[in-house]
């Protein structure tokens, strides 16, 4: 008589601090109630990370493994509810219109912009769009469950192309996986590069109405999931996005798959020349229509530049400095940066660490004493900032307006109202430096808004030796929270916004950040969001840097910069 012995697995929860041991081979889903009886959420859980990775609820355990359970309110948790989102709309969606061609384009007002077009030509109408969302709701109501499966790189692209799904199809053949997952939903196959929900019964909270031309498919709020995200209204990122995105048609470059084909074929030099090329068309217009308001009765006398971390202010400053000097305009500059109060006195986090973003941390009442002195024709003695000993230094820095030049103002609070409140405003031009990538992955999976400019801090962080890549994802939160608080109020009050992002630039960034991000050990917290960006950068085919012009913005991040 033989029988088989029963294997157990030791799974250390995280949320609790204590072990409990299960079988092998069961699921996240199955753990999970063992667990919640030791510690409280308000919201689902939605996913964990498992040995610092993130994984669906259906994953199974066949080793001892550290969880770690994600509800909503964690990043991780956000990516996998919206992810299987989009999945839901572009099902309910395909239900609806059968042969139809449905497409996410970007995050933006607090949802996903995206279109549906019917297969007979006609516009969606707002019966159209009552139609997809009562059939989602039926999906929801339903609980399907999403339905993962691992498959040779080969089969998943004949699957695909036997749907019509050229995008995926593009993909996954310039990708360098031998096999890979793809996702169900009731007999509607998809794919998306990171984990789902177990079912559609947890997408509880979503709206989509109609928006620019296309639709908004709308998601909770982050701090609060059983609300909507409140929306936003954003016509100028809009339009940039748009703008873009009218480029890369014109480029027959829809999607990360199309560039990397383009790759191959030998274009990326081209594709770098034309998105510099038409970033310095960008940055000459401004300086052309600054030099205008210089020129009217009530002349412009300050422009101000702000932007997000890492999204390029230095380097633009830098070029249009030099666009404006070819207009005849001479302009004199400097950071809030060098403002900072000293380091003793910056505000702090509830944690008590320093607040380097807060509004407070610059000194504005000093900072705007002296732009008034200057813009009343004195000559003002400026600060520059020792970020070693974190103290305000004068080393005999001169600054003067004089007839013909201008005063430039760079720093992520620029467009605070209240660091300018008492200089006319007639007087200032704003200007707003974002990322705004407008290609997706494919047609269902957009890329994060904030990847660019992560990837960008990573990379120029680490070479210059100020935070290792474990320490910049670390901050990285509390950076894009700040940001949120005291940088994006402000980005729809700009005169203009400048996209700094371009097609091959995580093509470029690549071989750069792959190399640092091998130093993060596999046992931090950190590990998870190395895991992801390692996973999305491995869709694009390395490019070499040997084009990009030292010039470029990026150079301000890869290293080789002549400004």
């Amino acid at each position: 008589m033989s029988y088989s012995k029963i294997v157990m697995v030791k799974i250390f929860c995280i949320n609790t601090q204590s072990s409990k041991t299960f079988p092998e081979g069961t699921s996240l889903l199955e753990m999970l109630p063992a667990f919640e009886q030791e510690f409280e959420t308000p919201y689902p859980i939605l996913a964990a990370k498992v040995n610092n990775v993130c994984q669906g609820l259906k994953y199974r355990a066949f080793n001892s493994r550290q969880v770690e359970f994600l509800d909503y309110t964690s990043y991780a948790g956000r990516s996998v509810y919206c992810n299987s989102l989009c999945f839901l709309f572009c099902k309910a969606a395909q239900d609806i219109f059968p042969g139809g061609k449905v497409t996410l384009r970007r995050p933006i007002s607090k949802g996903y912009f995206c279109s549906v077009n019917k297969n007979d030509g006609t516009e969606l109408t707002h019966n159209d769009l009552e139609r997809i969302k009562v059939r989602m709701r039926e999906i929801v109501d339903a609980d399907l469950p999403f339905r993962r499966y691992e498959v040779q790189r080969e089969e998943a692209i004949e699957l695909f192309r036997s749907l019509g799904y050229d995008d995926k199809v593009k993909l996954l053949e310039t990708s360098a996986d031998v096999y890979v997952n793809y996702y169900t939903l009731g007999d509607t196959p998809d794919y998306y590069y990171e984990a789902l929900c177990s079912s559609t019964g947890y997408l509880k909270v979503w709206d989509v109405s109609m928006y620019r031309g296309g639709l908004l498919l709308r998601v909770p709020n982050r701090h609060k999931p059983e609300e909507l995200a409140p929306f936003v209204e954003q016509p100028k990122t809009f339009e940039v996005f748009h703008e873009n995105l009218k480029w890369n048609r014109i480029m027959r470059l829809d999607n990360v798959g199309d560039v990397n084909l383009a790759c191959k074929r030998g274009e990326a030099s081209d594709l770098i020349m034309i998105a510099e090329a038409l970033q310095e068309k960008k940055i000459v217009q401004i300086a052309e229509e600054i030099e205008r308001r210089v020129n009217q009765p009530d002349p412009v006398r300050i422009v101000l530049i702000t932007g997000p971390s890492s999204s390029g202010k230095s380097t633009f400053c830098k070029r249009l400095s030099i666009q404006l000097k070819a207009c005849g305009i001479r302009p004199i500059s400097f950071s809030t940066d060098d403002y900072f109060v000293n380091r003793l006195d910056t505000p702090r986090l509830p944690d008590g660490s320093f607040d380097f973003d807060n509004f407070d941390t610059v000194d504005h009442q000093y900072l705007q004493s002296d732009v008034m002195k200057l813009l009343a024709g004195e000559t003002v003695d400026v600060p520059e900032y020792n970020f070693v000993t974190g103290l305000r230094e004068f080393n005999g820095k001169k600054l003067r307006l004089e007839p013909g030049s201008i005063l430039l103002i760079e720093g992520i609070h620029a467009l605070n109202p209240r660091l300018t409140d008492k200089v006319a405003e007639s007087y200032k031009y704003r200007i707003f430096i974002n990322t705004i990538t407008s290609i997706s992955l494919d047609d269902h999976n957009c890329i994060p808004t904030s990847d660019n400019r992560l990837l960008r801090r990573i990379v120029r962080d680490f070479n210059k030796g100020a935070f290792t890549a474990r320490e910049s994802i670390m901050h990285w939160p509390n950076v894009r929270r700040s940001e949120v608080k005291w940088i994006y109020p402000y980005q729809e009050c700009a005169d203009v916004l400048f996209n700094s992002a371009y097609l091959v630039e995580f093509a470029v960034i690549r071989a750069h950040a792959e190399r640092i991000l091998m130093t993060v050990p596999k046992n931090c917290p950190e590990y998870s969001e190395v895991h992801r960006l390692k996973k999305f950068l491995s869709y694009f085919v390395p490019v070499s840097d040997k084009d990009v012009p030292a010039t470029s913005l990026l150079r301000g991040f890869i290293g080789g910069s002549s400004l």
